[in-house]
């Protein structure tokens, strides 16, 4: 593990810095939560809230979570990334365009404990 100056030096911000600094985290577990938010459990136990309104607007890729029966369809795949399939009738195993995830790092830096 590197010390925060390591990634102060790559020109991280302090809250980025300190975060890789002190081990990066895995998703354990993720549920939809009320108002757009998601909860988040990770492997060193912390829960934390990821409020998702900033990122549903028209144009965007997050666009389609306004409707929230494809909100509430949130998942962890394989690489532990927080996701949602646009068309839930298409593997996006097979059709990677059908997918849309957020990585664990950017999920714990964005996040609020709860």
């Amino acid at each position: 593990m590197k010390r925060i100056e390591y990634y102060l030096d790559k020109g991280f911000d302090p809250k980025t810095a300190t975060y890789f600094a002190s081990g990066r985290r895995t998703i354990v577990s993720v549920a939809p939560g009320p108002d757009f938010t998601v909860l988040l459990k990770f492997d060193n136990g912390e829960s934390r809230i990821l409020d998702m309104k900033p990122s549903i607007k028209p144009g965007t890729v997050f666009a389609f979570l306004a409707d929230p029966a494809n909100f509430n369809r949130v998942y962890l795949d394989e690489s532990k990334c927080v996701s949602w399939d646009i068309n839930p009738n298409v593997d996006s195993k097979n059709v990677w365009s059908n997918k849309v995830d957020i990585s664990a790092d950017s999920c714990y830096l964005d996040s609020i404990p709860v």
